[in-house]
């Protein structure tokens, strides 16, 4: 199986310097996300890119489309909905590319290319994991509340019409009173 975030770049850097689009599709080699909600591993994404040599070097700009499921964290109403991610990064074609401040060796490392391909995908893992909600609400993913009013906003402030309603993600613990 190959990945759809990894691009053969040989042509584009012995090439004549102009920037190339390029698509892949394929399946994720890897569940990305956080706990709550995630693209889940072996579905289907679309990596949209343009790749700009820089010499000895690679910029890519991506975009890459994949579903996600997961949960709502105030209702517990399964989620899914497609979103798209991006991202641009730089890839080195050799060691002597420029790399981050030479006071801090681990800041700004600059990913590698590896035998004429680069491997976008933790460049894509980091970019999803920032944007997605750590707390996914229906809101928050598919742009509605969610089904139930019952279940108590979760703003930190409990009202008197919250007086003996019980939160049904929690009603089965009433049988232990």
């Amino acid at each position: 199986m190959t990945s759809p975030f990894v691009f053969d770049v040989a042509e584009l850097l012995r090439g004549p310097g102009l920037p190339v689009q390029e698509s892949n599709t394929g399946q994720s080699p890897v569940r990305v996300g956080v706990p709550m909600i995630a693209v889940d591993e072996g579905a289907e994404v679309t990596v949209d890119a343009t790749l700009t040599p820089l010499g000895e070097g690679v910029m890519v700009d991506a975009t890459v489309t994949a579903p996600l499921t997961g949960q709502c964290s105030r209702c517990l109403r399964d989620l899914s909905a497609e979103r798209s991610f991006t991202f641009n990064e730089v890839f080195s074609a050799s060691e002597s590319f420029i790399q981050g401040d030479a006071v801090d060796p681990e800041d700004d490392e600059v990913p590698a290319i590896v035998n004429d391909r680069l491997d976008t995908l933790q460049t894509f893992i980091d970019a999803a994991v920032l944007e997605l909600p750590f707390n996914p609400t229906c809101e928050d993913i598919l742009g509605e509340e969610c089904e139930d009013n019952d279940v108590p906003s979760p703003d930190g402030i409990s009202g008197e019409e919250d007086q003996g309603r019980v939160d049904p993600r929690w009603a089965g613990l009433e049988k232990f009173k």
